[in-house]
């Protein structure tokens, strides 16, 4: 309960009861839900738009039509709004794809799909195990690198 909430209960009620609202519990968070949506005529983007728009909460839904992709942002759940998608008949997904910059090694096999939009790769989940193995190798080798043990080691020391 903020301060605001607090001042409000305080001065509206009179009563000086301060017990929180059960209906902030149960709200949704604002969120934005982005889908692969197979969409080839205006008439699929259509019936889309209007079927995502129906379910509750939903503040607004934006398609790109060449990149196949809905983002919808509101007060929803992901996985309702990817049924709901997928009882349009079409193809939905929830978008497989994040901007190439967000992985360690955007053209490996895993990660590089010609299918991607320009700019983006697929999302790969062991891209940070990797990151973390790379990361303490590489540590290691620098710990090791003035070591008085290491006959490799720099001779300035």
């Amino acid at each position: 309960m903020g301060v605001g909430d607090y001042w409000s209960d305080l001065m509206g009620s009179g009563n000086g009861n301060h017990q929180h609202n059960n209906k902030n519990k149960n709200k949704k968070q604002l969120q934005t839900v982005e889908l692969k949506v197979m969409m080839d005529c205006d008439g699929c983007v259509l019936k889309v738009r209007k079927t995502l728009s129906s379910l509750d909460g939903v503040e607004s839904v934006e398609i790109n039509r060449k990149q196949q992709k809905v983002t919808v942002t509101g007060y929803v759940e992901p996985n309702k709004v990817l049924k709901k998608a997928k009882s349009t008949g079409k193809k939905a997904e929830i978008w497989p794809y994040v901007p190439f910059n967000m992985v360690a090694n955007p053209y490996t096999v895993q990660a590089y799909d010609k299918k991607a939009p320009p700019g983006y790769v697929r999302r790969v989940d062991n891209s940070a195990a990797t990151i973390g193995t790379v990361t303490t190798a590489y540590a290691d080798s620098y710990t090791t690198m003035f070591s008085d043990e290491n006959p490799n080691a720099c001779s300035i020391m």
